[in-house]
């Protein structure tokens, strides 16, 4: 449990039970083909869990390597690689939040913390809020604001921006998100930015139930 997921936790068996049911955007199609195979690959070659594989492919030598020692190919292996990677997606910096004060930042970066994975194991449960409040004179209000901006950008493909999206348009937790029908949740933040123009990207469908695929993966375990 923590900001990521823990790769330990998923087995390769779990993982291909994931490739045969979420959605892949096309640079990741690769990995639909032989998926029983090329796991089962994997497992001879003693890969028993994601966190294994990361280890395996760690850089453009070792997913040389590895694509000799096994036969797979180097780009299914650095496809592989990268989608597995977005588990552990880069935390966004607190000061790039528009709805964070700058007073705000300043308190928090005093303390140590200047992005979400470093805000997160003080938010989890309201005795860390009422404690980081005390001890960086931010009031509770913008403490609820920062943690759920913070349980919201734990989600793959959600940025500083569309962290913010969602908190303004009621999705304001990783688990609301999860539990979303993705064709309302188009059509909530398609209104919202209509109205107030906070992006300029496209955001599909598609794009949606994706995000709310990512959101589904996560642990829930910040008290609110």
């Amino acid at each position: 449990m923590g900001y990521y997921i823990d790769l330990k936790s998923i087995s390769l068996d779990a993982y291909k039970d994931i490739l045969k049911t979420k959605t892949l955007i096309p640079s990741w199609k690769v990995l639909e083909n032989d998926i029983d195979k090329n796991l089962s690959i994997l497992k001879t070659n003693h890969i028993k869990n994601l966190d294994d594989l990361l280890i395996t492919l760690k850089d453009k030598g070792k997913i040389q390597e590895f694509s000799k020692q096994s036969g797979l190919p180097e780009n299914y292996l650095a496809v592989l690689k990268r989608v597995i990677k977005g588990y552990r997606p880069k935390p966004n910096r607190i000061k790039d939040f528009k709805c964070v004060s700058e007073d705000i930042v300043i308190k928090l970066e005093k303390i140590g913390i200047k992005n979400t994975l470093k805000l997160y194991e003080e938010i989890v449960t309201d005795e860390k809020r009422n404690e980081l409040s005390r001890k960086a004179g931010i009031s509770d209000n913008e403490i609820i604001k920062l943690t759920k901006l913070t349980d919201l950008s734990r989600i793959r493909w959600v940025n500083h921006t569309f962290a913010y999206v969602l908190l303004e348009s009621g999705y304001d937790t990783a688990e609301k998100v999860a539990k979303a029908d993705y064709r309302k949740l188009y059509e909530t933040v398609k209104q919202l930015n209509n109205e107030r123009k906070i992006y300029n990207a496209h955001i599909g469908l598609n794009d949606m139930k994706m995000i709310i695929e990512s959101a589904q993966s996560l642990d829930f375990e910040i008290e609110y």
